[in-house]
């Protein structure tokens, strides 16, 4: 019996990094903004969300891991492949400008929080702009897959971050399963603030990247069972840390009445005289942990993107020479994005954080469909078609996502 089951955690070991990676990087600084700015201004009301993006994420992340397992080839490949070069283009020129934006958040995190130890962003912003880009070009992807999993297990520290905070556990927990009241789909403020939850969650770039680094790495059939097991455990850690983070401003800033965060640096700095140094020092470490680790992330995914719907070498495991192409867009996304957040005024940091969660949260379901699409065809995945269990939920997530998009259009403001 021990053999057996440590046969089982050596294969679950030996596959682990692309889902819990993928996962774990969406709570980038875009996400712990998107989070704080909820649990500061809403209090526990978009608590019940949780639970349902969670079962979404662990679907459409599943998705695309078995289509790379079982095809060998990433997401925006098989869409140029089955739809098109010119669908191809659009969504990724689409893709491009959401990652842009996303990209910028991040460093939009990396200055907010070092500025919380004083240091400024023309150090800051260029110093880290230079490591990531050493980390990818200059590492292979074995040794760039352990710094990312060693990056993912530091967001524990928003757990103990919301610990430290002393929530109202019994309110908190009634609130995740509680729906809010229906007034509250009135209010436009709210529905934008719910799709930045869901964009930042279940980003469309993320799809993407799990799928490439899969084929990347090798993965065969016969080892998927720990492969999906490796995306369904990301899931639930990154939502439950997530959670964590909502919960941990609800209980400070909004009981308290701070909601205004300007940047998520702010939360942390709001979180001192609360919760404590310790809570205002985790909050602050997993803020530069996060923005760090996204902001290697996010270039690359959208370069794999890119290269895929071309046709084009990628990868960390081909040299400059052989992928330039992949290389060279990496370092102008990471480039550009810092010297953006150098430029940008700081009264504009917050609008667009925010705003490239909620177009993450607009591009969703077309991504999705594209999935689905291609998920349930047999000449492409034979055996592996989804379920109609997996239909449902991936075809309910869309429609859900496109009637809050209506919503918003028609809301009060």
């Amino acid at each position: 019996m021990w053999k057996r089951w440590r046969t089982r955690i050596f294969l679950f070991l030996a596959v682990l990094g692309p889902g819990f990676i993928t996962a774990n990087v969406d709570n980038d600084s875009g996400g712990i903004l998107t989070y704080s700015q909820a649990g500061a201004q809403y209090g526990h009301a978009l608590l019940w969300t949780m639970i349902p993006i969670t079962l979404a994420l662990i679907v459409v992340q599943e998705m695309c891991a078995r289509m790379g397992v079982v095809t060998g080839k990433g997401l925006s490949d098989l869409i140029r492949e089955e739809f098109g070069l010119r669908l191809t283009v659009i969504v990724m020129l689409l893709l491009v400008v959401v990652n842009y934006a996303n990209v910028v958040t991040e460093f939009i995190g990396i200055t907010g929080s070092l500025h919380l130890f004083h240091i400024s962003k023309f150090i800051s912003v260029p110093s880290c702009a230079i490591l990531v880009w050493f980390l990818v070009v200059r590492g292979d992807y074995k040794r760039v897959e352990k710094i990312f999993l060693v990056a993912s297990v530091v967001y524990i520290a928003y757990i103990f971050a919301g610990v430290l905070s002393q929530p109202s556990w019994h309110d908190a927990l009634l609130a995740t399963v509680r729906l809010p009241h229906r007034s509250v789909w009135s209010n436009r403020a709210y529905i934008y603030m719910a799709i930045g939850v869901v964009g930042t969650t279940i980003a469309p770039w993320m799809q993407f990247y799990l799928q490439s680094s899969i084929v990347e790495k090798g993965i065969r059939v016969k080892d998927y069972a720990a492969s999906r097991l490796d995306v369904i455990v990301g899931s639930f850690f990154t939502d439950i840390v997530a959670w964590f983070i909502i919960v941990a401003c609800a209980a400070t800033l909004y009981v308290h009445g701070m909601g205004a965060i300007q940047v998520a640096s702010d939360a942390a700095e709001a979180m001192r005289p609360l919760a404590g140094d310790y809570a205002f020092l985790l909050f602050a470490f997993g803020l530069f942990n996060a923005s760090l680790f996204a902001a290697s992330i996010l270039p690359l995914s959208t370069a794999y993107t890119v290269c895929e719907g071309l046709g084009l070498e990628s990868g960390v495991d081909k040299s400059f020479r052989e992928a330039p192409f992949f290389y060279w867009l990496y370092t102008l996304l990471i480039g550009g994005g810092a010297i953006t957040v150098l430029f940008l005024p700081d009264a504009q940091l917050i609008n667009v954080a925010i705003l490239s969660q909620v177009l993450n949260g607009i591009l969703l379901p077309v991504v999705i469909v594209l999935m689905l699409v291609l998920i349930n065809r047999r000449d492409i995945m034979g055996e592996y078609v989804n379920s109609r269990l997996f239909n449902a939920i991936a075809w309910v997530t869309s429609l859900v996502v496109i009637g809050l998009n209506v919503a918003l259009i028609f809301a009060h403001p």
